[in-house]
This record gives C-alpha cells, sequence and structure tokens, in this order.
C-alpha cells in the first residue's frame, strides 16, 4: 500500500481538488490511502476564530466566511444533493455548540477541538468528489486510528494502540482521510503539531508497513533553499534519511522535522513531488549518498530571538547555570534552535512559538545578566563551501556564529 499526502495548497480551491483526482487518476489509486490538510489558509482563519473567542469578541461573522468559503468549493464541485453540504452544516454547528458550551479556559485544548475541523471538511469534500468522478473511497476519521497522549497541540503518539488500529485497513481499497490530527483515550481531538500532515502520513505509512510515502507540493521537489529568500535554488535528487533529518532539524519548510524518522526506521522511501507535473521525478528520499547534487543546502528561519545570558559576578556558565535556564525555558515551551557556551555567557537562538517568552525572562532575569534581540534571522549552511557566505544579506550584523564539520550557522538581525 502506499501513502499520499496533500496539502492545504494542493486543494486551496475546486481546481486544486479536480487536479488530486487527475493526479489519482495518472499515478493509480488502488491500494492508496490519501492524507488530506486543511484546504488554503483555513487552519490560519481558524486560529482567528480562537483569537476572537478568547478575547470574549462575536465569531459568527468569521465562522460565516470560513462555512462559506468551503461551500463554495463544494458547489463548485458537486451536485447540490450531496450529501456533504448536510456535513458541512453539521460541522459548523459542533463548532458553535462547542464554543458556546466550552468551560475550558485551557487554549491549546481548545485550540485542538476547533483547529481540526479545517482537515474534517477537506477531507469530505474531497472523498465526495472523488466518489461523484467514479473514484470510489472510504472516507475515514483518522481520530480512531491514530491515539495520542493529551499533550494538546503537541501530541505524542501511542505507536502500538495506533498501529494495531491501522492494520484493520484493507489493502486494496482507496482511503480518504486528515493529516495533523488525531485523538487521545477520551477520544478528544490532539493535534500533532503546526504542520503536522506530514507527520500523520509518515506515521500510516509506517503502520500500515507502506512501500512508498508521497508528499504533494506546489515545488518539484525538494530544494537546496527556499525560492523566496535564495534565487538559482537548485533541486536535489537524492537524499538520505540521514542528511534530510538533519535539514528537517534545522527548519528546511519543504519536510516536517518529525516525518522522516519513522519511515528510517523501516526504510519506507519518502518521496516529494510536484502536484502540478506528477510525471516529473521529484526528490527521492532513502538509505544512500548524501546528497545528489552534493551543494550546499540554505536554510533560514525567521522571527528568532537571539538571548546572551550571564552571570552578575562573573562565575563561570557550568551545569547548575545551564539547568536552571533550560528548566525554565522547558516550563514555557520555548523551542532553542542554537547553543552557544562560552566561559563567562550563553547564547542561544529561540523560538516564541506558544507567546511565553516575556515570562520565561521575567524568571531567568531574576538570577542572571540578560541581552535580548528579538527579530532575528537564524541562517543555517549545510556542507557550506568558500561562496556560501555571499548567499547570505547582512552578514555584517550576525548577532551569533557557530561552525561545525558539516553545519554553519548565523543569527542574523533583521532590518526593522
Amino acid at each position: 500500500m502506499k501513502v499520499y499526502k496533500f496539502g492545504g495548497a494542493s486543494v486551496k480551491d475546486a481546481a486544486g481538488v479536480r487536479n488530486v483526482l487527475k493526479v489519482l487518476q495518472q499515478t493509480g489509486e488502488k491500494q492508496t490511502l490519501v492524507v488530506v490538510s486543511a484546504m488554503g489558509k483555513s487552519t490560519n482563519a481558524f486560529e482567528e476564530v480562537l483569537n476572537l473567542y478568547f478575547k470574549d469578541k462575536q465569531q459568527t461573522q468569521k465562522l460565516e466566511e470560513i462555512k462559506a468559503f468551503h461551500t463554495e468549493i463544494a458547489q463548485d464541485l458537486l451536485d447540490q444533493n450531496n450529501p456533504v453540504f448536510a456535513t458541512i452544516d453539521e460541522y459548523f454547528f459542533q463548532i458553535e455548540d462547542f464554543l458556546l458550551k466550552n468551560k475550558s479556559p485551557n487554549y491549546d485544548y481548545v485550540y485542538d477541538q476547533i483547529i481540526s475541523y479545517g482537515e474534517l471538511l477537506s477531507s469530505q469534500i474531497l472523498s465526495a468528489y472523488l466518489n461523484q468522478e467514479n473514484l470510489t473511497n472510504d472516507w475515514i476519521d483518522v481520530r480512531d486510528y491514530i491515539k495520542t497522549d493529551s499533550s494538546y497541540r503537541e501530541a505524542k503518539v501511542d505507536w502500538e494502540t495506533t498501529c494495531d488500529n491501522l492494520q484493520k485497513l484493507k489493502r486494496d481499497q482507496l482511503y480518504i482521510t486528515q493529516g495533523f490530527i488525531g485523538s487521545n483515550e477520551n477520544y478528544f481531538t490532539t493535534t500533532l503539531g503546526r504542520e503536522g500532515s506530514d507527520y500523520s502520513g509518515a506515521i500510516i505509512a509506517y503502520c500500515l508497513d507502506a512501500y512508498s510515502l508521497t508528499i504533494w507540493k506546489d515545488v518539484p521537489g525538494v530544494l537546496n533553499a527556499d525560492p523566496r529568500y535564495f534565487e538559482n535554488a537548485s533541486q536535489l535528487m537524492h537524499i538520505s534519511y540521514e542528511e534530510a533529518i538533519e535539514l528537517a532539524y534545522y527548519g528546511a519548510s519543504v519536510i516536517h522535522p518529525k516525518t522522516l524518522q519513522p519511515l528510517q526506521r523501516k526504510k519506507i522511501p519518502l518521496f516529494v513531488k510536484s502536484f502540478e507535473h506528477p510525471e516529473l521525478q521529484g526528490t527521492e528520499i532513502k538509505n544512500g549518498q548524501a546528497l545528489d547534487p552534493y551543494i550546499p543546502c540554505f536554510i533560514v528561519k525567521k522571527n528568532q530571538t537571539a538571548l546572551t545570558i550571564s552571570t552578575h559576578d562573573f562565575a563561570f556558565i557550568d551545569e547548575s547555570v545551564l539547568r536552571d535556564v533550560f528548566d525554565t525555558l522547558t516550563e514555557n515551551q520555548l523551542k532553542v534552535n542554537l547553543i552557544q557556551i562560552s566561559a563567562i555567557s550563553l547564547s542561544l537562538c529561540l523560538e516564541d512559538k506558544f507567546n511565553t517568552l516575556d515570562k520565561a525572562i521575567e524568571v531567568i532575569k531574576k538570577r542572571f545578566k540578560v541581552t535580548l534581540y528579538q527579530g532575528c534571522s537564524l541562517y543555517t549552511i549545510r556542507h557550506a563551501d568558500q561562496n556560501s557566505l555571499s548567499f547570505i544579506p547582512n552578514t555584517d550584523k550576525t548577532i551569533i556564529k557557530q561552525a561545525g564539520v558539516n553545519t554553519l550557522q548565523l543569527v542574523i538581525k533583521q532590518d526593522e
């Protein structure tokens, strides 16, 4: 069985949904499980609903906009009497009912219950359209299969239960399901982290012993640099699991950081291909040569915070200092993307995913001197050569520079 994952850009409108049909017809739909993300920017739209909700502001208009967006796509694709329209109505009733009755102040819990409707809506519309076009498929609710703990927004997978559930699926059918979401033991919805649909595909591929996972993107494959920030990016035709994991860890946006590990354990190849040109080779990730072609790879993470910490009495940065600082960072769910230690200072590059930086800094300042640089970019170059730095802008504004055997990193203050 093979697993396909289609991201939000591939189903952002009716034309995109029609194109999924073409891809399946061209590549073969038998023995295939399709994982689909929310349509277009639906996740962002649902996040706006949540922001209104937690500010005690009216969400009705925004929900009506989201409903109209999905309804218009369905109307463009489907016969008027298709039962998916009743499903759309039911989903938005469930959303409004939940927001009305919810008593929990836990943002992460509420987030998962609401955000998940983006994937439920897109998968229902895609499934209904494929069935109408005689591509017979079964829609399945992935929450019945992927089971997790209750770490809302960053749920950890219960692999044994999840695999037991997925292995009950028949292997000779076409299935449509959702990325990004699962459920805990009480059947409350959980999510696997932002952009977690790739990870969903890997979880399913692992549990089904799939012979491949293909992620369909709006790019021809994995590039050695993000073309939004670097000119003349080149396609990588083959990448080893180990090298791809390194690229993903440092923030290569085309692959979710957690996607590769389960695939590597079972040596399931990952293909990254263009949904606009499915006939092209794309990029294959498997065991073998690190990179083909072997060229520098450039990764940039925007909106980072550089933090320099030192003791008040010029004491060394020892294990007790590291423990105290990292305990605080962990408690506040701050992601550390770079660490540099000298005798009397600790420099960090942080990602404030949950808006908890101010709280953490307040705690750290009670014991240490802190210098903060907000609005930074973290540049990572894998396999840098003597010309690589010429592609990085504003290197004169470098705050932190760190070089390893295969990796060069720079934290640079962004222009105001």
